[in-house]
């Protein structure tokens, strides 16, 4: 089996793919714009060959590549990077090479958020109100429908990226003078907690796994607040929860994919979906699933493409949390505090690479315990500040 990774050094947890590919008998062939001298030792023994190209935006030098690995090992069976940014060009090589997965006629459901919200009504599952608007008095319409406050985002865009919220008509007028020039979707504040539903599918559309995570805060306030954050691994998926992610996977057809599904969780039973993401988790969230259900989630992919095996069998042992912190923030607690209290619960420490570092913190600490109250007195302990709660 031939297996293009784009990107196969970033984000720095994504070779694990790879070796796990190459070990289940598969050709991990890597594709990145870094030379291959800087690769990390880890990330070249992954691969069976790494193809370098000068700029991965550059479409004629990713076909090149996938040319030169097709003349070599022959037909390209899977292309993948499992990273939202890639997902455009990905689709578009599978289209050029004929290969399964997610084609560029397929994209939109999954990448613009006016799309994603008449699947999440063909689920049957309830949407903030709100549309795409392209001048003021579109904008100043929608709010007469749904009030102050609403949510301006990209309608095709990553993460909270340019992700704004509007109180008042001053802040509308002041976000239309600097709008950039895409398609904004506005949409009602919707107040609750982010809960969200994330797993893997077989190629029947079955999950192989599937968690829930609980946010403390949303992306957007994260970024926009340069606030700290943490997040967490639940050991019983509510049942609305699941119910309403299960339904989210058929309307959306997942197939042999990640996915994660951002909802808002907005009391008793009731969830309104935020939007999907067909690809894992941000961050370090792999490696959380890994600890939380004492699996290897890298080898569970890798053996589902090569192999097709869908048998796995896990428990949630435990919660798993990761909590970052910032470094301009007066926390009142050291990190060797965090170390000596919390050492036999700390999973691993990371220094989180710059481009993510306003969504994630500049230090994640990721820890698990079966209990509910001490995963959040490890949060306060890390969190808390000399000031005000951040």
């Amino acid at each position: 089996m031939n297996c293009i990774f784009l990107s196969p050094h970033f984000p720095p947890q994504y070779h694990r793919f790879c070796r796990q590919l190459k070990l289940a008998g598969a050709n991990a062939l890597g594709i990145g714009d870094a030379p291959y001298d800087t690769l990390a030792p880890e990330v070249r023994e992954a691969l069976s060959e790494y193809y370098r190209v000068e700029r991965m935006d550059d479409y004629d030098q990713l076909l090149r590549a996938c040319g030169h690995f097709t003349h070599k090992y022959g037909k390209i069976d899977r292309i993948d990077s499992l990273n939202e940014y890639w997902l455009g060009i990905e689709a578009r090589l599978r289209d050029d090479f004929n290969v399964f997965g997610v084609r560029t006629a397929d994209i939109g459901t999954i990448r613009r958020k006016s799309e994603m919200k008449e699947k999440f009504r063909e689920a049957g599952v309830a949407v903030a109100p709100g549309r795409v608007v392209h001048t003021l008095s579109e904008a100043r319409a929608l709010i007469g429908e749904t009030g102050y406050p609403v949510v301006a985002k990209p309608d095709e865009g990553v993460g909270a990226l340019d992700t704004f919220r509007l109180d008042t008509d001053e802040d509308l007028v002041r976000f239309f003078a600097r709008k950039p020039p895409v398609d904004y979707i506005l949409e009602g504040f919707v107040r609750g907690t982010i809960h969200s539903f994330d797993g893997l599918c077989a190629a029947d559309g079955t999950p192989v796994f599937c968690t829930a995570h609980v946010f403390s805060q949303g992306i957007m306030e994260t970024v926009n607040e340069a606030r700290h954050i943490a997040y967490y691994s639940l050991r019983d998926i509510p049942p609305a929860l699941e119910a309403a992610g299960m339904r989210c996977l058929k309307a959306f057809r997942v197939r042999e994919r990640f996915f994660h599904i951002e909802f808002f969780h907005t009391g008793a039973d009731k969830y309104t979906a935020l939007e999907v993401n067909m690809r894992p988790p941000g961050g370090f969230t792999t490696d959380m699933f890994n600890y939380a259900c004492e699996i290897d989630i890298y080898r569970v992919w890798a053996e589902l493409l090569v192999h097709g095996r869908t048998d796995l069998r896990f428990e949630r042992r435990y919660h798993c949390c990761y909590a970052s912190r910032k470094h301009d923030l007066p926390y009142v607690h050291s990190h060797e505090e965090i170390l000596e209290r919390y050492g036999s619960e700390l999973c691993q420490v990371d220094r989180v690479p710059g481009v993510f570092a306003s969504a994630l913190g500049d230090l994640g600490y990721i820890f698990r315990t079966p209990d509910l109250a001490r995963l959040h007195e490890i949060i306060g302990f890390i969190h808390r500040t000399s000031g005000a709660e951040v």
